[in-house]
Order: structure tokens, then sequence, then C-alpha cells
């Protein structure tokens, strides 16, 4: 196999993205050898300290860049399609976009979070068995968790069914609720299509395969606005047609990213078609899918229960509207971080698994490093545009106003999002998921929840109560996880990896 030189990395990063794609597959196939350099450089004492960071760092932002680049553009891409359809609910009016807002950002990330925490598992396996080029475990991986998504979807639509008397029974007022359910019932075929889409992103993303998956959103999104117009103001659908379509739009990338890989010769060394040993070691394969569902999901609901909580205010609607808006925002440059997090997982994940302990660490300071700057330009510019930038929702004057009371806060909190989101893709490439989820329950729902409704209701600060008892959460949660990565024992972890796909082996011989 033939090294990468500098040039020929560059060429793939730099080149339009058609011939990005078209060379993908040799960098691919190169990159264990640019892990095993990578590696080398850093272990290499005798080369000054300065030349040897220089390099290493070249090549671990060569490499990250090749990653998060595309997946920042997925993962944008995908929360836009969420929020054209809230901006199409909003300008229906604005109960439509309170209604939008509580089933979007209340009931549909109940069910985003407990699918894509459970689809990190393929994330921590895949990445891992990637690393140790042990190509065939990665099919089986994205079939077991397929199977085990797709039985939680089916219990997950008993909250979907009956989610207006949820909502009023957490205190929501009537219309609102009887509008969300509408919207919500529309959402239902959403659901399978995260079971099927989070495990095949993880099992793309765990092989470097960035750019189909790129291409395949930006063509869906086209088509999805297109049909949320036509069944917003052309058909008179109102929330349940424009629902319909963002179930339909999800479906449209599954089947996309699935005919690449049983067309793609990229994935013929990792899938082999289906398998029956996908239905062995199940159990085994749902406690890590569970650990990693309650770290992400208990994230995730954290800021449910912040928009839950605004329903409660005074004044709900107006409440529910500008921090909806706020949380779009913020959602959406958070989709800048959990691309970073993907590379971290992609990255971390496959040095561990290669057996590169120096690597893993090296990419670990790297990726906060750009993903905290980033993160800053974003919050300089909510700032800078905190008078205008509810207009793109809504056109109401007082919805301005409460927004741009928010800003300075959610500036603040996209700057913590710098940092916390990689680290918790660092967790998952190393299969820290079990104590993380420990983590995030004392810092959120111990110490987050109870200030901010403190905040909100007995200081009667609103809005900005809970938000503030958001970021007091998030800080915490930042801070640990900081001081955890900062003493891990990356030799060790590369030990943990390896009983990890260890007990693959045996479970596989066991089967066979």
């Amino acid at each position: 196999m033939e090294s990468v030189s500098d040039d020929d990395v560059r060429q793939a990063l730099l080149q339009p993205a058609a011939a990005a794609l078209l060379s993908s597959q040799s960098l691919r196939s190169d990159k264990h050898e640019v892990s095993d350099e990578l590696e080398r450089i850093l272990s290499d004492t005798e080369m000054p300290v300065v030349e040897r960071y220089t390099q290493a760092t070249w090549i671990e932002i060569k490499l990250l860049l090749y990653l998060a680049a595309p997946a920042v553009f997925v993962y944008m891409i995908n929360y836009a399609m969420s929020t054209s359809t809230q901006i199409f609910s909003g300008h229906l009016g604005n109960l439509e976009l309170a209604a939008s807002s509580l089933g979007n950002n209340g009931i549909q990330v109940f069910a985003y979070g407990l699918m894509l925490g459970m689809g990190s598992a393929v994330e921590t396996l895949c990445g891992q068995a990637y690393g140790a080029e042990k190509y065939d475990m990665l099919g089986i991986y994205l079939q077991r968790s397929a199977i085990l998504l797709t039985f939680t979807g089916v219990l997950l639509t008993i909250p979907y069914v009956f989610c207006k008397p949820l909502l009023i029974f957490l205190g929501e007022s009537k219309d609102i609720a009887s509008a969300a359910e509408m919207f919500v019932y529309g959402l239902i075929p959403q659901i399978f299509a995260y079971s099927i889409n989070f495990p095949i992103q993880k099992f793309l993303q765990a092989q470097s395969i960035v750019f189909p998956s790129a291409f395949i959103s930006a063509g869906t999104l086209v088509v999805h606005i297109l049909l949320s117009w036509l069944a917003a103001y052309k058909m008179g659908l109102g929330l349940l047609g424009v629902s319909l379509v963002l179930s339909l739009s999800w479906w449209i990338i599954v089947v996309g990213q699935f005919v690449f890989i049983l067309k793609s010769s990229n994935c013929k060394k990792t899938w082999r078609g289906f398998n029956v040993q996908a239905f062995s070691g199940l159990f085994g394969f749902f406690k890590l899918s569970a650990a990693s569902a309650v770290m992400l999901c208990l994230e995730t609901w954290y800021f449910q229960i912040l928009v839950l909580l605004a329903g409660l205010l005074e004044n709900p609607e107006l409440a529910l509207d500008s921090l909806s808006i706020c949380m779009t925002i913020y959602g959406c440059v958070y989709m800048i971080s959990v691309g970073f997090n993907a590379a971290a997982s992609v990255r971390v994940s496959n040095e561990l698994g290669g057996g590169n302990p120096k690597a893993a660490a090296f990419s670990v300071v790297v990726v906060v490093a750009i993903s905290t700057i980033v993160s800053a330009i974003c919050a300089v510019a909510v700032l800078a545009l905190r008078d205008v930038i509810s207009y793109a929702f809504t056109g109401g004057a007082t919805v301005a106003a409460a927004v741009s009371d928010l800003c300075p806060l959610l500036a603040l909190t996209l700057l913590l999002n710098g940092v916390q989101p990689v680290l918790t893709g660092v967790a998952v490439g190393c299969g820290w998921q079990s104590f993380v989820a420990y983590v995030n329950v004392g810092c959120y729902y111990v110490v987050g929840v109870p200030l901010g409704a403190l905040l909100g209701f007995y200081f009667n600060f609103g809005a900005k109560g809970i938000w503030v008892g958001l970021m007091g959460g998030t800080l915490m949660q930042t801070i640990i996880l900081v001081w955890m990565t900062w003493r891990t024992d990356w030799n060790k972890e590369v030990e943990e990896a390896m009983k990890r796909l260890s007990k693959w082996d045996d479970c596989k011989r066991f089967v066979e």
C-alpha cells in the first residue's frame, strides 16, 4: 500500500466536491498508514518539539477537515429541513409556530435523542473495528443497530399518538396542544426513518465515507423545501402536511444512502449483505446502545424540558415563540459542533482501534481548538444580528424584542458548545457512555433544571432564568468532561478497545 503525500491529501481536501468524492476512496485506503505516520511523529522525541507538533497538527487538521466539513454539511442540511418546516409553520401564524415548536422541540426531540443515542453504539464499535481493520464486523453492527432501533421505534409511537393529553397533563394550553397534535401525527413515519438512518450514517462515517451523504442530503433539502411550500400554501394541508413532508424527506435520505451502500465499491469489504449473525449478541449490543441512548437522551431531553417549562410561563405563546427561535438558531450552530463531534468520535475510535494512543490524544486537542474558534465566530454573529434575526421566522415586533433580549445568553451558550459536544464525541469514540450518562444526570437534572425553574418561576426571571439554569448545567458538564479527558490514560483506552473487539470475535466464533 502506498503512503499518502501532503499534496495528495491537499488535493482531496481542496478540489471541488465532485473531485473530492472521486479521490476519497484513495484517501481512505491509505488512512491507516497516515495514522501510523502521525503516531510515529508524535513518538519521535529526537525531533524538535516545534517541528514535531507542527507536522502532527498539519496531518491532523487534514484528517479532521476531510471528516468534519462534509459531516457538518450533512447535519446542517438535516437540521435545515426541520428548521424550514418550522419556518413554513411560523408563517401560517403564531399559534402554528408555537405548535410546531412544541411538537418539534418537545415531542420529536424525544425520539431524536433516543434514536441518535442508541445509534452512537455503532459509532463506537464500527470506528474501533475499522481502525483495527476488522471490516466484516461493520455490516453486522449496522444490522444489529437497525433491528434494535426499529423495535424501539414501535414503542415510541405510543407517546406520539397520545401527545395531546400528554401535553395538556404537563400544563400546556389546549389550543397549542391540539395544534401540536396534528403536527406530531405527521412525524410518526420519521421515527422509523431515524431507526435506519442513524446506523447507516455511523456505518459510513466510521469508514470516512462522508461526501455521498452530503450530496444526498443537499438534493433532499431542495425537494423538501419545494414540497413543503406546496403542502403549506398551495394544497392547504397546514401543519399535518408540512410534518408529513418532513417525514418523507428523511426517508428519501435513508433510501439514497442505502442504495449507495449496495452499489458502491467503497463498501464491498464492510457490507456483505444481510446476515443472520445480526440477530446474535443482541443483548450485549443493547446494553451499549442503552448506555449511549441514556447519555445523549439526557442531553437532548434537557433542551426539551426548557421548551416545556417555557409553556408554563405567563404569556406562554410569546415565551414559546422567542425561545423556539433562539433554540432553532442554537440548534443550527449546534449542528456544526455535532459535525466536529462525529469527526472526533471517528478519529478517536479509529486511532484506538489501530493501537495509536498518542494520535488519539492529539486529535482531541486539535478538534476542540478548531470547534471553539468556529463557535466563537458564530456567537459574535448572533450578537451582531440580535435585533433582526427573528424576522426570518416571524414578523412580530414583540417576538423580535424578546429574541433580542435572549441573544446574549444564546451567544454564551454557543461558546460552551465549542467544547462540550466535541468532548461528548470523544466519549463515544472511547466507549465512555455509561459514565457520561451519570455526569449528565447530575449536571442537567440535579443542577440545571432545578436552577432554571427556580430563576424562571420563583425569582420571576421568565425565559431568561430558565436559560441561565440550562447554561449552569452545561457549564458543569463541560468542566467535568475536560477534567476527565485531561486525565485519560490513552494506552489503557487502546487496551479497552482491543478487549471490546475481542468480545465480538468470540461471539462470531460461537455463532459459526
